[in-house]
């Protein structure tokens, strides 16, 4: 099933970014998109997601309504001194499922006590939220985003200030947990090798060269792809189930 499809879709804010765009989020996609700063990778999310409406073309639900959505901000947007404890944060994923004017209850704290054990952090339920570890607070945003049952998990950036350690700890939770929820995941990353690793398709972007493909994983991510990409030499090797990426030297990159 299509959970979006974008067609002749024109991004921007008063003015398109790039021509007319083409693009489907199926059900259990992991959807990376990659490019470098300024490419209009934020502005792609926000038009899918429903945050800015697009300037043409047309964003259509074929399951007949937009899917719910779990959002995962950037680290850097929280705000580290928010006056609440892990599990109240938690708890406010579940207020789009209450409807209007209605108040979590029991049933809603103890789905929140759960989305916390989950990411492993069910001891520190009572913690305030300024006083965890910036790893921690992206898994308490991760159970935020889940414990409303999205059937679209978004993550922008989610760990542009996280070590490598951290980044494939977070990422193969989000892809177990998202898994059990049935759930498609769609994220912006900086990390090539991130993306290669968890995504099953790919977006590569960049509105200065007015550039936009999108296909499975394993055809776009190419030395030649991501070089086109980022205007600088990088390097593919896959070595079995895993892919490799760096920045060529002059002599890989064939210089003179």
């Amino acid at each position: 099933m299509e959970l979006i499809t974008l067609r002749g879709v024109l991004i921007g804010y008063g003015q398109a970014l790039l021509p007319p765009l083409d693009l489907v989020i199926g059900g259990g996609d992991r959807l990376g998109i990659l490019g470098p700063n300024g490419a209009g990778k934020s502005t792609l999310l926000r038009t899918l997601i429903g945050l800015v409406e697009p300037l043409g073309g047309r964003i259509e639900y074929p399951a007949g309504h937009r899917p719910r959505i779990g959002y995962v901000p950037q680290s850097s947007r929280h705000d580290p001194a928010f006056p609440l404890s892990a599990l109240e944060v938690v708890v406010m994923g579940r207020y789009p499922r209450l409807g209007l004017g209605r108040r979590p209850g029991k049933a809603d704290r103890a789905a929140a006590q759960r989305q916390l054990e989950l990411v492993g952090l069910g001891a520190q339920a009572g913690t305030p939220f300024r006083d965890l570890s910036g790893g921690q607070r992206q898994r308490t945003l991760v159970a935020r985003a889940l414990v409303g049952e999205p059937e679209l998990l978004v993550l922008d950036e989610p760990t542009s200030e996280m070590d490598l350690a951290a980044i494939h700890d977070l990422l193969h939770l989000v892809d177990r947990l998202a898994g059990e929820l049935k759930a498609s995941v769609l994220f912006v990353s900086h990390q090539i090798s991130t993306a290669a690793a968890f995504a099953s398709s790919i977006v590569l972007m960049n509105q200065r060269t007015q550039l936009f493909r999108s296909g499975p994983a394993l055809e776009l991510l190419t030395s030649q792809n991501l070089s086109q990409l980022y205007g600088r030499p990088i390097e593919v090797r896959r070595e079995g189930d895993r892919t490799l990426v760096w920045m060529a030297s002059a002599e890989e990159a064939g210089a003179p």
